[in-house]
């Protein structure tokens, strides 16, 4: 990436942005939804989770109520 690029990038105005979103907008799709069917927790195997992650994952209930 050049620097002009860069900082041509940084100078997008908000309105610029939107401009460009609004026009890709109907390019974009989105996929058929799927029905997905839960698994038994006792089928699944080989799972490790770091202690550190485990007491993030923990701590997550706390923002969630």
């Amino acid at each position: 990436m050049s620097k002009h690029t860069a900082t041509r990038e940084s100078e997008v105005s908000l309105a610029e942005l939107r401009g460009d979103c609004a026009r890709m907008a109907p390019h974009w799709t989105t996929p058929k939804k799927t029905v997905v069917t839960p698994v038994k927790p006792s089928l699944i195997h080989g799972v490790t989770v770091p202690p550190a992650s485990a007491r993030l994952v923990d701590a997550m209930s706390e923002y969630g109520e």
